[in-house]
């Protein structure tokens, strides 16, 4: 008889006693790790740059961030699309490779000194959408890797990958800028993008993706299908809200919270990296809990508590004075329990997103929840400069923030809320009542993953 180590599901894909045997898990685990470090290093150092080096106003600032993020709405939704045509690990390998090689030369134009604000608008945008590329495939990826039973594991190891990517990407990117020199900071993310696809390259399991049809349908069809399959389901459709409305009041928030750091609270950029770390350690326990506590007090209850909680501790920063040695410890603990808020409505989110989707919707799913999600960051971003060059920073600040509860609201009112301990079933669709993943009807695919 075989171990366990080695045996194999129906689907033809081995089942480890562990997660963490399977070599190849290893693997896209530690390639997003490196990944995930080198974009929340770029996210700090472009910034900061922007507003150290070349003096960028709050209405440049915002400008900056909306450019960075525009790929997300402009991308997303095909991208999805051809991600459930592709195999996901040539997709994040391609993604690695131009976000490292744009870096690289951005890092040679700032060492002789000809990085500009319109350049630095250039770079910002290509990392974008380089990184709208590998986002979406890394999310489809893991439903191709692993079973069903274990997504919330998996999921939690992955977001635990980025929380450690929290912790140290700001402050390496932060201190970076502060006490070396630009062309440094965007080297060392360069160098991250790099080992991300020295890793990942290795994952040597064959991915099963849909077969092309004789008469295949084009890119518009594929993504009217992953438009329709989300807002017709009632728990995707309650999550794709939800996610507009906090991520256009955390762009806005962020972009008047990069300026209210150094401008009013008078920090320097290495310790403003530093104070964002602590979403980090946040983020890590939130993923450490992620796995436990949907199971104990319902899915439901997690999404809307957690959100609760970390989006309005930021409530508490606009009545922050005083020296950095009172302001320092308490953004550190504000950003302590919004990470670890986050990461348990990240975790939680992705299961239920992926448990309801069919295999080959997967891609296109996960990119129709980042477009109608993310697709607003870069106008939240655009109207947090607007506010802070209009009603002062700590008065946008305020706002932005109290901006960010109307996510939990969203949910809390919707039946995304009510549920419970189990995660819900996937749903058939036409065009994927056969998985052409596997070529098993769904319902045999069902039976087999209750055990029957």
């Amino acid at each position: 008889m075989p171990s366990a180590s080695s045996a194999e599901s129906d689907s033809g894909r081995p089942v480890p006693s562990s997660l963490w045997r399977d070599v190849d898990f290893r693997r896209l685990w530690m390639g997003q790790t490196a990944s995930q470090l080198g974009e929340h290093a770029s996210l700090v150092v472009l910034p900061l740059f922007a507003v150290l080096t070349l003096h960028a106003g709050s209405a440049q600032l915002g400008v900056l961030r909306a450019v960075g993020q525009a790929p997300i709405l402009l991308l997303s939704l095909p991208v999805g699309a051809w991600v459930d045509r592709w195999r996901t690990r040539t997709t994040m390998v391609l993604a690695d490779v131009g976000r490292a090689l744009a870096l690289g030369a951005a890092a040679m134009a700032a060492f002789f000194g000809r990085l500009g604000l319109p350049d630095l608008l250039l770079l910002a945008f290509a990392v974008g959408s380089l990184s709208v590329f590998f986002d979406v495939a890394y999310q489809a990826s893991l439903v191709r890797l692993v079973e069903r039973d274990q997504l919330v594991r998996g999921n939690s190891a992955l977001e635990g990958s980025r929380s450690a990517a929290q912790i140290g990407g700001p402050a390496l990117g932060g201190a970076l800028v502060s006490l070396l020199s630009a062309p440094m900071a965007a080297a060392s993310s360069a160098l991250f993008f790099a080992l991300s696809f020295l890793t990942i390259r290795r994952i040597r399991r064959a991915e099963s993706i849909p077969e092309r049809p004789e008469h295949p349908t084009r890119v518009w069809q594929r993504i009217h299908e992953g438009v329709r399959f989300v807002a017709g389901d009632t728990a995707l459709r309650t999550v794709c809200l939800a996610s507009a409305a906090f991520q256009f009041s955390f762009a806005a928030m962020m972009t008047v919270y990069l300026l209210f750091l150094p401008r009013e609270l008078h920090l320097t950029g290495a310790v403003v990296g530093l104070t964002l770390t602590a979403a980090g350690p946040g983020a890590l326990l939130g993923s450490l809990l992620a796995a436990r506590l949907p199971s104990r007090f319902g899915y439901g209850a997690v999404l809307v508590c957690a959100a609760a909680l970390g989006d309005g501790v930021f409530l508490c920063v606009p009545a922050l004075r005083g020296s950095p040695a009172v302001t320092v410890p308490a953004l550190l603990a504000v950003g302590l329990v919004f990470g670890f808020g986050g990461q348990l409505v990240n975790v939680t989110v992705m299961a239920v997103r992926q448990a309801v989707t069919p295999d080959g919707m997967q891609g296109r799913a996960a990119a129709t929840i980042t477009f109608v999600g993310m697709g607003l960051t870069p106008l939240g971003s655009l109207a947090g400069g607007f506010l802070a060059e209009k009603w002062g920073l700590r008065t946008s600040l305020l706002l932005t923030a109290a901006g960010m509860l109307s996510s939990p609201a969203v949910m809390a009112l919707s039946p995304l809320a009510r549920l419970g301990r189990e995660l819900p079933a996937s749903h058939d669709t036409p065009s994927t009542a056969a998985d052409p993943q596997q070529g098993e009807p769904r319902a045999e695919r069902r039976a087999r993953d209750r055990g029957q």
